[in-house]
């Protein structure tokens, strides 16, 4: 399931969070990259372990914490720790690639499985030519370039690249999470019985259809749920 979730960060938090990391020092982005994906990639990222990146990251959890349209599509277990970075000048693609299976976090040595990538883009689209990013999936190609404080989800499982920059500089905040519901079938269904549950309820109130399919839905994750 490929999801746009608009609006993560409000224009106050995008701002703070944009202060911060313009004014940081940025390193090689191959520091967390696998043996395959560091043929392909060419970008910068703050440092994981760094005051800056550790300032952002907070901005960006407790926004992801408040944001219910990102919980019901992603249902997150473990969330690994959101990482920032830039491309620009020189340094400015990431070619094809499949994230890991599993992230390891240096500092704890705490495991995150990837069932989902996001992609949090913290520049607006008129500040940068090209940088888009491209998914396959059993959805088609998918190109994505969102506006500043939208976030989208898609499986880890997914080819993806991020397009040359030819001007200016693309910002982003990026990260994997470790979903309650592994399949990503099931995660869809949930989703989608979810969003109309909210539809009817919206339209009608709370009834005995719509009841009844809230059992529905919860009876479902009872099934598939690991916490």
């Amino acid at each position: 399931m490929l999801l746009h979730v608009p609006e993560v960060l409000s224009a106050a938090a995008l701002a703070r969070c944009r202060s911060i990391i313009e004014a940081a020092d940025w390193t090689d982005g191959k520091v967390t990259a696998g043996t395959q994906s560091s043929q392909v990639k060419n970008n910068h990222q703050l440092p994981q372990e760094g005051e800056a990146a550790q300032q952002a990251r907070a901005i960006v959890l407790e926004a992801l914490g408040r944001n219910a349209l990102f919980f019901t599509g992603a249902l997150p277990k473990k969330i690994f720790p959101p990482l920032f970075n830039r491309y620009q000048g020189d340094s400015n693609f990431f070619g094809n690639h499949i994230d890991n299976s599993v992230r390891t976090w240096p500092a704890t040595g705490a495991h995150v499985r990837t069932d989902l990538s996001c992609t949090l883009f913290l520049a607006e689209p008129d500040e940068y030519d090209g940088g888009e990013l491209v998914i396959e999936d059993t959805f088609g190609t998918q190109s994505v370039k969102l506006a500043a404080g939208d976030l989208i989800l898609y499986p880890s499982s997914s080819v993806h690249q991020v397009t040359p920059v030819t001007r200016g500089a693309r910002l982003a905040c990026f990260f994997w999470l470790e979903s309650m519901v592994r399949d990503d079938a099931q995660r869809r269904l949930l989703f989608d019985l979810d969003m109309t549950i909210l539809g009817m309820r919206e339209q009608d109130g709370d009834t005995d259809t719509s009841i009844r399919l809230t059992g529905t839905y919860h009876n479902l994750m009872r099934m598939w749920a690991q916490t």
